[in-house]
């Protein structure tokens, strides 16, 4: 795959700015790295987005997650792999990312179940970290960003 454009963040780098103080605060939650991490390869894979899936499963790795894990996040329903707060995570991810699929794009019992393993500064970082996400993997989508992506 070739680019459209080289990476909106390289071209307009003041947006890097920002997008660093929406992973800073995402981050400082006290929500654990590896349910964030999780929960950007589950949305980067909704969306498509070869780039965040790339980089998010090698980050992933890089701090410590196994493949087996790895492997098993499309289907983190069929596998034993993952705990009940990463399952909540994942659960709140997917319906975030997912916002058309149904008339009430976050059921409440999707949302009762993270609220039961995250208290409301955590959740919050969890949604900004789903819709920081999802913005971008629209990004890369748009722009066919290929992978692997050097973002440094």
């Amino acid at each position: 795959m070739t680019a459209r454009i080289e990476n909106p963040a390289t071209l307009l780098p003041d947006a890097v700015k920002a997008i660093n103080l929406l992973y800073k605060e995402a981050h400082s939650a006290g929500v654990e790295p590896a349910i964030l991490e999780l929960v950007h390869l589950r949305a980067s894979q909704i969306n498509g987005c070869s780039a965040c899936v790339d980089s998010g499963a090698r980050n992933a790795r890089k701090n410590g997650e196994t493949e087996e894990r790895l492997f098993a996040v499309a289907v983190w329903r069929e596998t034993p792999y993952f705990t009940e707060a990463e399952r909540a995570a994942l659960a709140l991810a997917e319906a975030a990312t997912r916002l058309a699929d149904r008339p009430d794009p976050v059921p409440d019992d999707v949302w009762a179940a993270a609220a039961a393993h995250f208290d409301d500064k955590q959740l919050a970082a969890i949604v900004l970290w789903i819709a920081t996400t999802n913005f971008f993997n629209r990004i890369n989508a748009t722009t066919k960003q290929p992978a692997p992506q050097n973002w440094g």
